[in-house]
């Protein structure tokens, strides 16, 4: 057997200079395909949670809602239309048990919720479905790691005149009030600033920034944590309960003091 020459032996070992362009597109077209079919997967997945989730929310919105918002939510002479109201209000008003109502009123009042998050979450993103409205804001949004003092600003310029300024309350016309902030969930108050339930004004992102909502929670959650470094506060409903407690207390002491002055005398 003759022996093969060098040159022959390289030849026979060497690879076809489109074998490395083969392989590569092989190997992005396998890549490529794996990818597309596990997005497909995963949105079909999400489609389908999406869809199953706002069908648990129309049954439960028409289990409970329906009789006052009407099957369609446009509305009854019993409660108004819920279209176009967003999950944010739905979050709000369930999520506060204020809704369902027990019963007509001047305003709704803050009850034990009846739902859990899961059942909330269903019915927001029925209503969610119906028609545009405001949605649930970003967790960095509702954090309470804002600006304090510009919080608390907003808060005197914006709130204070219905809620006092330490976010106690107090009362409004025709039977209303304006709720105490204490122990709030901070999406709830991100949710009244935007949704205006009752007697509540709209603050809209053109009012008050995301970033400022953020900074009045950060005051409120900073009025929680802090108790009121100039004593007892009474309420913290200002010189309504201030005056009260002189009248009674001061006036009364002052009284018992004259009778026993006037006792002893005698």
């Amino acid at each position: 057997m003759a022996p093969t020459s060098p040159a022959v032996a390289r030849r026979a070992g060497r690879r076809h200079p489109l074998v490395a362009t083969a392989l590569l597109v092989i190997g992005l077209l396998a890549t490529g395909g794996a990818y597309a079919l596990a997005t497909t997967t995963a949105t079909a997945e999400t489609k389908a949670t999406s869809a199953k989730l706002i069908e648990d929310g129309g049954k439960l919105f028409a289990a409970n809602c329906a009789s006052c918002h009407g099957m369609n939510a446009q509305g009854t002479a019993a409660g108004p239309t819920v279209i176009g109201a967003g999950a944010l209000a739905v979050d709000f008003q369930v999520g506060t048990g204020r809704m369902p109502m027990a019963g007509s009123g001047p305003q709704a009042e803050v009850k034990p919720v009846q739902f859990d998050q899961d059942q909330i979450d269903a019915m927001a993103a029925w209503v969610a479905d119906l028609a545009p409205g405001p949605a649930l804001p970003a967790d960095r949004f509702i954090a309470g790691d804002g600006d304090v003092s510009n919080g608390a600003e907003l808060f005197r310029i914006n709130c204070a005149m219905c809620h006092n300024v330490a976010g106690a309350g107090g009362a409004l016309t025709e039977g209303k009030w304006a709720p105490g902030l204490a122990g709030v969930d901070p999406i709830h108050v991100y949710g009244a600033m935007v949704t205006g339930p009752q007697n509540m004004p709209v603050f809209s992102d053109l009012n008050l920034t995301p970033e400022e909502k953020n900074d009045i929670i950060s005051y409120l959650t900073y009025v929680e944590e802090n108790p009121s470094v100039g004593g007892w506060d009474l309420g913290s409903i200002g010189p309504v309960s201030e005056g009260l407690f002189i009248w009674i207390f001061g006036l009364g002491a002052l009284i018992a003091v004259t009778i026993w002055l006037t006792a002893k005398s005698n």
